[in-house]
């Protein structure tokens, strides 16, 4: 069965839902382990949309560095 390329993955959401709901520590854990570059790229647009404070400074550059991270070209393949 095929995968409709129009649902876009939640998670995005559910880690918006851990940064309102305070719990940064999940968040960043969160973001450690997204799936695609796109679902970064979603998350950081939802947080763009929230008040700036120190932590969400922190976990914007948490984002940003993940993003680069996926975006980056593999140096080798997994076995």
């Amino acid at each position: 069965m095929a995968r409709n390329p129009k649902n876009k993955s939640e998670w995005p959401t559910k880690v918006l839902a851990l940064v309102r709901g305070g719990n940064i520590p999940a968040a960043v854990a969160q973001i450690k382990v997204a799936p695609t570059v796109g679902d970064i790229t979603r998350l950081q647009a939802l947080l763009a949309d929230l008040p700036s404070t120190p932590a969400m400074v922190q976990l914007n550059k948490v984002v940003e560095e993940e993003r680069a991270l996926l975006a980056a070209p593999r140096l080798h393949r997994a076995p």
